[in-house]
């Protein structure tokens, strides 16, 4: 064998054994390595991961009455994942689950397609891996044709699920406050840590408003999952592993489900009566807070809807009805969202004010039927006159006079059209105090703030609204002069005013303030929220809706606590003023009408109409209320948009509430000696929770 040969072979040979030893180091990393890995592989082509979704905690009033609960339901889903890989996309499929469930092929594919922007509903607004729910009231037979030619329906399930009911004890459908479940979102779904699994199943819903959402994660659970064994058909052959769900936990609330019933009712009576009356009366709302606790105890919003429109899907005409003003935007809570002039509901916080300022409670003033404020005259309702008063009368009568008057020598005190470097505003002050124009923090989301407008809030408003008043003072109003020539010619009045100077405090900001008009605005929340800590000698609640979260089985998981109460900074001598002067609105003021032979040996109620001027609309109708006047436990407020005046309007509504949580001589009362429940309730079908 010659040299080359014997080099080429050597060669040879090397290239062999670095193959061979390639080789063998493979297979040392497939097989030992990354054995546990392909492993894994393997065993997922004969097993099937299942996730069992978590029953949902039910959502109670105060006595362990369901307002949420869930029933049983066959539910059929679709997987589009598994549909688009046939050769039709999975239309010969959704033609024959069609046929089965008595629907057409175009409603199936509408409610599985995903939502977008250009996209109208019905479709799919949560993650496109995740099986999407077609039909959640299937007849058994029905579901029993698709279980059992599996081979007809491939990705189709028919299951026994849990599906959200809403019982409506007593009436009470309170849908603002419990809000609306959703599909949940692919985002949401990449958020989700520490699942063996991926994905969700069909009913895996989250809160998108209300309890439903503040509470979400206490309500939801935990899925668990069923891992099976699968033959070369799919065909489950068994079991491989298993972890059960762990059902979302109870939300007990402080609703007390009877006397929601009774505000949603007298709120609805109130409205009809003020239509029957020609008002618009397009909106309202009744609230009752516990003076004491600061808990909510019934709150009720006007117009409402059947929060079971959200099962199974909505359709795009019916969405735009929960949205549009044509219906009254009903997925808006009045009580914590609704934001509105409060009238004369307002003086609880000027009463206060002026005696901080000064003036004393002992005091006569004048209350003549108008009264210049600067070079205008700003007049009582009717332009009554009632002559010199005391603050007490002020209240009880409803003199806007008294009020417009220390409003506008505090102005003049501050320094007037050119204010002092630090000027007192102490109505603006004290309104802030009463927790006006802030969130009232409660465990509610999407929370409005109100208004009370200030200085720097004026200054604001006029640069975001120069250009249109300079246009308006330049131009005039051509098309409102075509039917109403002195209307036009006052509002280029108006924006020549504003333009040039419409950042200036100016005495009448200052006198409507007083009388809760003008720029200021409120949620009936923060009313009720005021007039408790009037009732309660001045501590300011932080309002509670949670009272426990608790497992199904009565274990206490967390008790629901509110932070410490803010301090009025209000003198209780003139606190118990105010709740004196209050508890004569009904008996000998304003309201005495509305309050005609109520019965007040049985509660003693006191209160303040309210009726808030609107431009282009009715007036708002307002009644704020508490007692018993002597030892107060309840507060209660009732507010109808364009109702008219609040002692027509709100103060029977109002009056209604008390009688129902009280009771009359012809009607039994729904709190038993005007208490709320002290101890957590048991919950439906176990024992009482600890």
């Amino acid at each position: 064998m010659n040299p080359r040969t014997h080099f080429r072979l050597v060669v040879l040979y090397v290239l062999v054994a670095a193959l061979l030893l390639v080789l063998v180091g493979r297979m040392w990393t497939l097989q030992v390595l990354e054995g546990e890995h392909y492993q894994e592989i393997a065993a997922q082509n004969r097993t099937r991961d299942i996730v069992v979704p978590a029953v949902r905690g039910m959502i109670l009033d105060d006595r362990g009455e369901p307002l949420v609960r869930n029933r049983s339901a066959l539910v059929v889903s679709v997987n589009r994942t598994t549909l688009s890989r046939q050769d039709d996309g999975g239309e010969a499929v959704l033609k024959r689950l069609a046929g089965v469930l008595g629907t057409t092929y175009d409603d199936i594919s509408k409610r599985i397609r995903l939502c977008s922007p250009t996209v109208k509903r019905p479709c799919w607004p949560g993650s496109p891996y995740q099986p999407i729910p077609v039909e959640d009231h299937v007849d058994p037979k029905r579901a029993l044709q698709i279980m059992e030619r599996q081979e007809d329906f491939p990705g189709v399930t028919a299951q026994i699920q849990a599906v959200r009911e809403y019982p409506e004890p007593d009436g009470a459908s309170a849908a603002q406050v419990l809000g609306y479940l959703q599909p949940v979102t692919q985002e949401e779904l990449d958020k989700r840590k520490g699942l063996k699994v991926t994905g969700y199943s069909g009913v895996d819903l989250v809160g998108r408003a209300g309890l439903e959402a503040q509470y979400d994660r206490a309500l939801r659970g935990e899925p668990g999952y069923r891992r099976v064994l699968v033959d070369s058909q799919g065909r489950v052959t068994g079991t491989a592993e298993e972890q059960p769900a762990t059902s979302g936990s109870n939300l007990v609330t402080s609703i007390d489900a009877g006397v929601q019933g009774a505000a949603e009712k007298a709120l609805k009576h109130a409205i009809d009566s003020a239509r029957k009356g020609g008002k618009p009366a397009d909106a309202g709302a009744a609230v009752v807070m516990d003076v004491r606790t600061g808990r909510m105890v019934a709150m009720a919003s006007y117009p409402s809807y059947d929060p079971t429109i959200w099962t199974g899907g909505i359709s795009q005409d019916k969405y735009d009805a929960l949205l549009g003003k044509k219906n009254g935007e009903p997925l808006i809570s009045r009580v914590t969202q609704g934001q509105f002039a409060p009238g004369s509901t307002f003086k609880i916080s000027s009463v206060a004010a002026a005696v901080k300022d000064g003036n004393s409670l002992k005091g006569i003033y004048p209350c003549p039927g108008s009264y210049n404020v600067g070079n205008r005259a700003f007049t009582n309702a009717g332009g009554t006159a009632y002559g010199p008063m005391t603050l007490h009368t002020a209240l009880v009568k409803s003199c806007d006079t008294v009020f417009y008057r220390f409003a506008y020598l505090e102005w003049k005190h501050d320094g007037g059209m050119h204010p002092k470097k630090n000027p007192s505003d102490p109505m603006i002050k004290m309104a802030r105090q009463y927790g006006f124009g802030t969130k009232t923090g409660i465990d509610l989301p999407s929370e409005s703030s109100g208004r009370i407008p200030d200085r720097d809030w004026k200054k604001n408003y006029w640069e975001a609204t120069k250009v249109a008043n300079c246009k308006g003072a330049k131009e005039g109003y051509p098309d409102v002069a075509k039917t109403d020539p002195a209307r036009a010619a006052y509002l280029k009045a108006v924006a020549t005013e504003n333009c040039t100077e419409g950042y200036v405090w100016r005495p009448g900001d200052a006198a409507n303030f007083s009388v809760g008009q003008g720029n200021v605005l409120v949620t009936p929340l923060q009313l009720v929220r005021a007039y408790a800590a009037v009732a309660n000698g001045g501590k300011l609640m932080t309002p509670r809706l949670g009272v426990a979260v608790v497992r199904p089985d009565g274990t206490v998981v967390r008790r629901i606590d509110a932070p410490p109460p803010e301090k009025l900074p209000v003198d209780p001598k003139v606190l118990k003023y105010i709740r004196d002067a209050l508890g004569e609105v009904p008996k000998k003021g304003t309201a005495a009408g509305a309050f005609s032979g109520f019965d007040f040996k049985r509660v003693d109620v006191g209160g303040k109409t309210g009726t808030a001027e609107v431009y282009g609309k009715q007036d708002t109708s307002w009644f704020a209320s508490f007692g018993p006047v002597k030892d107060p436990r309840f507060a209660v407020v009732a507010m109808v948009s364009q109702g008219g005046f609040g002692a027509s309007t709100a103060a029977p509504a109002v009056r209604e509430i008390w009688e129902a949580m009280y009771g009359t001589k012809d009607r039994k009362p729904i709190l038993k000696d005007g208490k709320l429940p002290s101890e957590l309730p048991k919950m439906p079908g176990q024992g009482t929770a600890p």
